[in-house]
């Protein structure tokens, strides 16, 4: 069972909460144990958990996310100007996979799954993939 999702993120770089939405999809489908495989279908926007509490951990997360990989390097060669949201996704990851027990996502109790745009404002897309057992 799977679907895909479509957002639209509204700035450059941005982690955008979309835990609800897989939790929704997990209880409309009524699965009660197996795993959400949550993909991003962008070179360029990722997925990860992290924490969904305090807002400075987003904010902190892309500054430092910058500073290893900035915008512009004179020695990118890519046409697309875009190096850095190509490394960045690298380094976060395309996809995560959350357990399901019970019929809810097994997350500890400060994580979220976060769709991670870095070459925006874009629409973008993102599926989920539950195989039940």
């Amino acid at each position: 069972m799977d679907k895909t999702f479509q957002l639209r993120t509204s700035r450059h770089d941005e982690m955008i909460d979309i835990t609800r939405e897989v939790a929704t999809f997990v209880k409309e489908n009524n699965i009660q144990n197996g795993i959400a495989i949550v993909s991003s279908l962008h070179t360029t926007a990722g997925i990860t958990v992290n924490e969904n509490a305090d807002p400075d951990v987003k904010t902190d997360f892309l500054r430092r996310l910058n500073e290893v990989y900035p915008w512009e390097h004179k020695e990118d060669l890519h046409m697309e100007g875009n190096t850095a949201a190509h490394l960045k996704v690298s380094t976060v990851g395309h996809n995560q996979t959350i357990v399901i027990t019970n019929g809810e996502l097994l997350l500890g109790t400060w994580q979220g799954i976060y769709f991670c745009e870095f070459d925006g404002p874009r629409y973008r897309k993102f599926h989920i993939k539950i195989i039940e057992g």
